[in-house]
């Protein structure tokens, strides 16, 4: 899910590289963890999905964000920081409505087109899959609009989700804003972000419960099961270290020492 580059300073562009992967590779899903979506104009950001979509043969995933860090708004010259949550729910609108109509129309705030012509659609029908990242507030009110999966970092100092009965509380929050939305609740699939794990992990969240993915090999394996006796359907942890060669054999070693035990 995430992108890589030379140190945390020096990152690729991210759908440059989910391109260049999907070259690359031939099996693995393509998650975009996340893409902050106000940072590119909506039509070009529709276009270049579909084209790592079709050029993928259907592997894209399209994590999604509204964005946090306003210096980037700044450097990108895009909408303005203040307006990004209406910005991001908008494009959302704009991109389904370009992935799957014929003749797309759409005239709003932000975002107006008609009389294009956009192909090639998406090679997953109705279009990639969404899943939405964020924790707060209006994050889990866009998960539950737009989202085909709810995209939570479990960490996040701000809305912690990192033990099971806050975790918990997040989903039963989901359910209820998507019944609200007029969907049906579990249309929104589960997912859950690991940034750290392992012994360096503190054991005990402020909640006074066990923290997620913290202690021994055993416990790990403890929670990947408890996630999945939750309903959860894909849990993206982060191999991220100083190079690639070490991100691969920190997968490798989480294979044979977790995932082989499941």
């Amino acid at each position: 899910g995430e992108f890589f580059g030379e140190g945390p300073e020096r990152r690729h562009e991210q759908l440059t590289a989910a391109a260049f992967i999907a070259a690359k590779t031939t099996r693995i899903r393509l998650v975009l963890a996340v893409m902050v979506v106000p940072h590119r104009p909506a039509v070009l950001a529709a276009k270049m999905l579909s084209t790592i979509d079709v050029l993928s043969g259907g592997r894209l995933v399209v994590g999604i964000g509204a964005g946090w860090l306003q210096a980037e708004f700044d450097a990108v010259v895009g909408p303005p920081f203040a307006a990004r949550g209406r910005v991001t729910d908008e494009y959302l609108s704009a991109f389904r409505t370009l992935w799957t109509e014929e003749a797309p129309r759409f005239d709003a705030n932000w975002i107006k087109y008609d009389g294009i012509t956009f192909e090639p659609k998406p090679v997953q029908k109705p279009h990639p899959p969404i899943w939405v990242g964020g924790e707060s507030g209006p994050s889990l009110r866009r998960a539950a609009r737009f989202g085909d999966a709810w995209y939570p970092i479990g960490s996040n100092s701000k809305h912690l989700l990192d033990t099971l009965p806050r975790y918990r509380a997040g989903i039963a929050r989901l359910r209820q804003l998507t019944a609200e939305a007029g969907r049906e609740p579990a249309s929104v699939a589960l997912t859950y972000r690991v940034k750290r794990y392992g012994e360096a992990v503190p054991a005990r969240a402020s909640d006074g419960e066990r923290r997620l993915f913290s202690g021994s090999t055993t416990d790990i394996i403890a929670d990947l099961r408890a996630l999945r006796d939750l309903g959860v359907a894909a849990i993206d942890i982060d191999f991220e270290r100083s190079n690639p060669d070490e991100s691969i054999a920190e997968m490798r070693r989480f294979k044979e020492q977790v995932i082989s035990r499941l």
